[in-house]
């Protein structure tokens, strides 16, 4: 089984790497209307200039994952068969990490699927496409315009401006924040107080919200790209931690498993126990005793012949 498993991760992140590295997959056409309001935003520069840059968001994405597990609950050794045993810092790791990344590289396919299907443009894809209208013969707004030799813009920033639906950062970020966030609440304790929790775990939220807002006040995305990215993050969050690692739950330890066995065994009363006097009288005094007891009934019996 472990070896299926590297498997399928192996072909997961070669079809992530296929899907965001290379021309393999190739960007649906969409067409626009000429002077259209919807895409005439301003073009806010790259990703890089943005309030919340990739780099900050994939370090989030990828570094806080490893660090909150060290916060699980201190599990014991577990046994994997009649021989081995696992180091409970390993397992979890191998458990949480493992499916969460495998998460991510999920996430990104099914994004990457979305923006080269639809080829949904941009806030700002005039900007960047810098039509010529008078070529095109805009004589009016209403005139549908079809055609990859419309753009005179840099292809690379074309390609990039119609691929926004769904929004790839709003997706990755909640479905960090939804992941870290059950898995907070299922294995994390905090002594102490009731509110820890939950306040970090809105916090994770809230700055996923934020990241989707951001997108949108910067005209990089649509309401509508942020809200299925939020949609696909949430979905998959949600499935592998119910599904897969069934909320966190752990199997019994060895020492749980022998007190569970020693506690079916017992009886559902206990009765103290009381020795019995004659369980430690010997043999020749029972034999002395029956004779004293023949002796008395024989006077008795004599006793009542002669009166």
């Amino acid at each position: 089984m472990l070896y299926f498993q590297l498997v399928i991760m192996a072909g997961t992140v070669m079809l992530a790497y296929y899907f965001e590295y290379t021309d393999t997959f190739n960007v649906h056409v969409q067409g626009f209307f000429c002077h259209d309001r919807t895409y005439t935003k301003p073009y806010p520069g790259p990703d890089e200039s943005s309030a919340i840059p990739p780099a900050l968001l994939y370090a989030l994405v990828a570094g806080l994952p490893p660090v909150m597990v060290k916060f699980g609950n201190r599990e014991k050794t577990m046994v994997t068969g009649d021989c081995c045993y696992i180091n409970p810092l390993v397992r979890r790791t191998f458990r949480f990490l493992g499916v969460y990344a495998f998460g991510l590289f999920a996430t990104d396919i099914f994004v990457n699927a979305g923006q080269v299907v639809t080829g949904n443009l941009a806030p700002h894809f005039l900007a960047v496409c810098k039509p010529n209208y008078t070529a095109l013969g805009c004589q009016q707004n209403a005139q549908f315009i079809n055609s990859e030799e419309a753009c005179t813009g840099s292809l690379e920033l074309i390609i990039k401006a119609r691929k926004t639906f769904p929004s790839k950062e709003a997706a990755l970020s909640v479905y960090a924040a939804v992941y870290l966030a059950m898995y907070i609440t299922s294995t994390v304790k905090a002594n102490g107080t009731r509110l820890a929790k939950p306040v970090f775990c809105l916090g994770l939220m809230c700055l996923a919200f934020l990241t989707g807002i951001n997108r949108v006040a910067e005209y990089r995305n649509h309401w509508s790209d942020v809200v299925a990215g939020f949609i696909i993050g949430t979905a998959i969050g949600v499935f592998l931690v119910s599904c897969v690692v069934h909320n966190f739950k752990g199997r019994h330890t060895v020492n749980e498993k022998l007190q569970t066995d020693h506690l079916a065994n017992m009886p559902l009363i206990t009765l103290p126990h009381v020795e019995s006097p004659l369980g430690k009288i010997s043999a020749v005094q029972v034999t002395t005793l029956i004779g004293t007891s023949k002796q008395n009934q024989k006077v008795r019996i004599n006793g009542t012949l002669t009166r």
